[in-house]
């Protein structure tokens, strides 16, 4: 299938200076010798592809699309979105079943939801992810996230007459992760934005924000769900709400990723769409809202930056805020990529790639010797869970759990 996109190719590759400062970030090519490099892979390449489509290099899907070439680039080469584009268009492999599964998380988050304790019952089983890597090559050394019992939606729809009596309010898009596999953090996020005087309410229509399916060729899929989901908050937008997020990828993914892969406008909209610790921290510094704490809390805690936090510029915000508990002894963290990348580090071929790029970033998290980590990136909460057996928490799960609600309520004069 020939796909069009209209806002990328050539793209700005011609800004390229080949400095090669994107190499040296690249987490990849420090592990993976078949991997080109960003440099290569992305502009370079693309000279290339555009003169001829036969000049396309298979090992272009080792790439994590984690942005820190894009980071790094002095000349804001778009090389991540180059690197995507070209696996879009010139890869003529078929989605295979493992990867459609992979990317479909409503649709298997809806399947093990409604059986939930035999799906975590059977992923847990040594003989179930042996079948899963020899039939599908799902590596069997992943750990898979477990399924609730009930959806976060589910809960939230008995919420919302409590929501309505705020008189200010904002939309929520909680991701696949929180309505399916976390829904305490939604929980978390609703009781957090409550005391500090907003109602919470879901987007009229929500589905996954694309990410898995952009990364494993799914992209009519992927753009089907983005209009959707641009759709619904534009209709969120109009009635005056900001739309939250709290995810970091999910945030990354709609702002930066709608327009420029899958050619969905959302310019009007782009700058209502926040993270939650990018809002909230932002309401505390303008002095609009004051969080109190409990005075016997107490943690030890590291934060890891996400790669798409990183390029979206925001982990400010949420080690702002996280210092901001007294009780909360914050242990610096050097920034660098997990290694997991959404549905990347699943995949038999990736698996070994996977945990070599993340070995430097375990190994400090275990030296640290700290109670939990923060993150804002469910994938890497499920890496860094499965790599240290350190406990992984979102910021907002650890400033609701260290909120004193009540004094917090008197203190921004919500009844």
């Amino acid at each position: 299938m020939e796909y069009q996109i209209k806002n990328i190719s050539p793209n700005n590759l011609e800004q390229c200076i080949k400095c090669t400062i994107c190499t040296v970030y690249c987490p990849v090519l420090a592990v993976n010798p078949d991997y080109p490099g960003p440099k290569q892979a992305g502009p370079d390449g693309e000279r290339y592809r555009l003169k001829n489509p036969e000049f396309y290099d298979a090992a272009l899907k080792y790439c994590l699309n984690c942005k820190r070439c894009e980071v790094a680039c002095p000349s804001n080469v778009k090389i991540g979105d180059i690197i995507q584009t070209a696996r879009i268009r010139y890869d003529k492999r078929q989605v295979s079943l493992r990867d459609r599964m992979l990317a479909s998380t409503d649709f298997m988050g809806k399947m093990a939801t409604s059986m939930s304790f035999i799906v975590n019952t059977a992923l847990r089983m040594p003989l179930t992810k042996s079948v899963m890597d020899f039939t599908l090559g799902i590596d069997h050394h992943r750990n898979f996230p477990t399924y609730s019992s009930e959806t976060f939606e589910s809960w939230m729809r008995r919420e919302a007459p409590d929501q309505s009596s705020f008189p200010r309010r904002l939309s929520y898009f909680h991701g696949c992760f929180v309505n399916y596999n976390n829904p305490a953090l939604g929980r978390d996020f609703v009781k957090l934005m409550n005391a500090i005087g907003y109602g919470v309410s879901l987007l009229e229509k929500e589905r996954c924000c694309g990410v898995a399916k952009i990364a494993n060729k799914m992209v009519d899929e992927a753009r089907r769900d983005a209009r959707l989901n641009i759709g619904s908050i534009r209709k969120a937008v109009s009635r005056g709400q900001q739309v939250i997020a709290t995810s970091s990828t999910c945030v990354f993914t709609i702002r930066d990723e709608y327009p420029h892969l899958l050619d969905v406008d959302n310019a009007d909209v782009r700058d209502s769409i926040l993270l939650a610790t990018a809002f909230l921290n932002r309401l505390v510094d303008e002095g609009r809202v004051k969080l109190v704490f409990r005075k016997d809390y107490r943690r030890r805690i590291t934060y890891h930056t996400p790669c798409h936090m990183q390029k979206l510029g925001w982990a400010i915000h949420s080690v702002s805020l996280l210092r901001s508990i007294p009780g909360l002894t914050l242990v610096p963290l050097e920034s660098s990529c997990c290694g997991i990348a959404g549905t990347y580090g699943f995949k038999k071929e990736n698996y070994a790639y996977s945990q070599a790029i993340g070995r430097e970033l375990f190994d400090r998290i275990i030296e640290a010797g700290v109670d939990l980590v923060a993150t804002d990136c469910e994938t890497c909460k499920m890496q860094i869970e499965m790599s240290t057996g350190v406990k992984v928490e979102n910021p907002v799960t650890i400033l609701a759990e260290a909120l004193d609600v009540e004094a917090t309520m008197k203190a921004n004069g919500v009844k």
